[in-house]
Formats: structure tokens, C-alpha cells, sequence
């Protein structure tokens, strides 16, 4: 199976990665679940729809979500792989799962360049998440660019889907059989770039990620197709999700939607509307 199919539902969420101080966080939060109670109604497939702030309002936000019983869903930035210990200045999976965290993102760029993550630091903190109830939601992508954008050969997009293997197989293989996993696409050489991925491109590489852990771990466990979503993870905007559907269930998105309004619409376009 290549393309999404109806039964994995559309996915989409926003990090505020380290932008919002607290008040912007809950007025972000507020004005977010406000716009989404009055869309509900107007959307036409069932879609999760998530928010990553930061762990200091982790517990607010969940407050938030609560109070106004929302159908968001929370999300966190980052997670130690170990539930206890002496590990200061890191958070616990437990305490994630305990606040009611959903997704937890991990392996992100950021992460791997400037604190020197590692594929196993990214599959002992998947197997953490999964083991507390919570989905990872890995990033991933590949750091070479393909020499033949436009007319990527078969030995192209398999060289791409390698690299990236390697950063999603060693999650998998730590990870319950029938765990929910998450994969946020991102080509590493496109990021800040002014020539970004196209989307045929984020489409080839997305479908052959696909195939691949379907091949692997489809039927041979108890994974299903259904237990892996794949989001874009790169630059969005308006009508990016309609170009690359055929690859992806939904995106994960940056500062695009550091605006509600901006949040809210890109949810319309991924679930449609009545």
C-alpha cells in the first residue's frame, strides 16, 4: 500500500519549539480551541489534531485542554529514556504519560545537531514512550541531497529511504509489536534552505517509506499499516497538503502555524470540509 488509506486517520500537529513565553502559550492555547470548536462541525474525516508547547506549560496546556474538553491532543518536546533515576534537568516518560501527553517527539535535527542525539538515543526513548502508553513521533530525514532532484532514479530513492532507515529501524525494532509509531519527514539538506524539497519529491521518498515498512514489518508481527503514520515535517503553507497526500497522512508544523488562524485552516485542508 503506497498511498494514504482511509483507515489511518489524517494527523496534524504544531511545536512551539522555544517561541512562546506563558502567556503566549495560553493565549495561543485559548484562541486555538476556540477556532476548532466552531471547525469541528464543518470538518469531513475524523482527524487527531495535537500541540507540543513547552515543558513548563505541558501541565497548563493539558489544563486548558481539559477545561474546555477539547479534542486536542498534547504533545512534548523531548523525553529521557529512563522513567526514574538521577538524571537531572530531564523528563520522565512516566511524568509525560501522567500529565496526559500523547505524542512525543523525538530525533528532531535540532536535537541531533546541537545535542549530539544518536539513532540509539532516539530508539531508547521510543521504546520509553511506547512502554508509558504514548506514541513516538520520530523525526527523521536524510542529510544528503540527491544530485538529481527532478529525475531521481530508482538507485536515488532507495539510497534516500536507506539513510533513513537506519535512524527508523533501530525504534521499530525496540519497540512493542503493536505500538504506535509516528514519522516526521524531513529532508535535512532542505531545511532553512531557499530551494526546499518539492513535493514530488517529499511524495517519492514518503510512498517508498511506505512500501518499506510494510514489506519488513507488515504480516510478520503485529504491526498493521494502520500503526504507522508518516507527516511532513518541513516549511508548510497553504495547499502544500493537497500536493503531497499521496505520501503522507498530515503535517507537522513549524512557525507556519505559530498563528491559530493559520493552525486552523491547515487542519481544514487535511480533514476537508463538509
Amino acid at each position: 500500500m503506497s498511498s494514504p488509506s482511509s483507515s489511518r486517520r489524517p494527523l496534524v500537529g504544531v511545536s512551539f519549539k522555544m517561541y512562546f513565553d506563558v502567556p503566549k502559550t495560553r493565549e495561543y492555547v485559548d484562541e486555538s480551541i476556540s477556532l476548532l470548536s466552531s471547525a469541528l462541525p464543518s470538518l469531513s474525516k475524523p482527524t487527531d489534531i495535537f500541540v507540543i508547547p513547552d515543558f513548563v506549560t505541558l501541565s497548563s496546556v493539558a489544563s486548558q485542554i481539559s477545561s474546555a474538553q477539547s479534542p486536542l491532543l498534547l504533545g512534548a518536546q523531548d523525553v529521557h529514556s529512563q522513567d526514574f533515576g538521577a538524571f537531572t534537568g530531564e523528563v520522565s516518560p512516566k511524568v509525560l504519560s501522567q500529565v496526559g501527553v500523547k505524542f512525543v517527539e523525538i530525533g528532531h535535527a535540532e536535537r541531533r545537531r546541537y545535542f549530539g542525539e544518536t539513532d540509539e538515543d532516539v530508539a531508547n526513548k521510543a521504546a520509553a514512550i511506547a512502554n508509558n502508553g504514548m506514541v513516538p513521533l520520530i523525526c527523521i530525514g536524510e542529510v544528503s541531497r540527491p544530485r538529481n532532484l527532478d529525475e531521481l532514479s530508482i538507485d536515488d530513492v532507495d539510497a534516500v529511504v536507506e539513510e533513513c532507515w537506519r535512524q527508523i529501524r533501530p525504534a521499530l525494532e525496540g519497540m512493542p509489536s503493536d505500538a504506535e509509531v509516528v514519522l516526521a519527514y524531513e529532508p535535512v539538506w532542505a531545511i532553512g534552505k531557499a530551494e526546499p524539497a518539492s513535493p514530488e519529491y517529499v511524495v517519492k521518498i514518503t510512498k517508498a517509506l511506505r512500501r518499506r515498512y510494510n514489506k519488513e514489518y507488515v504480516g510478520a508481527d503485529k504491526r498493521t499499516d494502520e500503526s504507522m503514520r508518516i507527516l511532513y515535517g518541513g516549511s508548510a503553507g497553504p495547499g502544500l497538503f493537497a500536493k503531497i497526500s499521496q505520501g503522507v497522512d498530515g503535517l507537522f508544523l513549524g512557525r507556519f502555524a505559530h498563528k491559530p488562524q493559520a493552525f486552523i485552516d491547515t487542519i481544514k485542508e487535511i480533514a476537508g470540509t463538509n
